[in-house]
């Protein structure tokens, strides 16, 4: 999928969770979000983006989403 799509969704999907809650749970809930609706593929991608350049174009609460996902995947593909 286009990355430049996947990071507008990220940014949309943010902006929805960023007025509920408090930064840090709007951060896990985006995360959720996207570990719910997202195929793995999609969130693999978006991870990797994260990962080669600290995701570039991606707002605060949507960087901090995919940081959570990163995190996520390193520790499964640790264990």
């Amino acid at each position: 999928m286009n990355i430049e799509l996947l990071v507008k969704m990220a940014n949309e999907i943010s902006l929805f969770f960023a007025s509920g809650s408090a930064p840090t749970q709007a951060a896990r809930d985006v995360a959720t979000h996207m570990k719910r609706f997202w195929e793995p593929r999609m969130r693999r991608q978006i991870v990797t983006y994260y990962e080669k350049g600290q995701g570039e174009g991606l707002n605060d609460l949507a960087r901090e989403a995919v940081a959570l996902l990163a995190a996520e995947a390193r520790l499964s593909n640790s264990a």
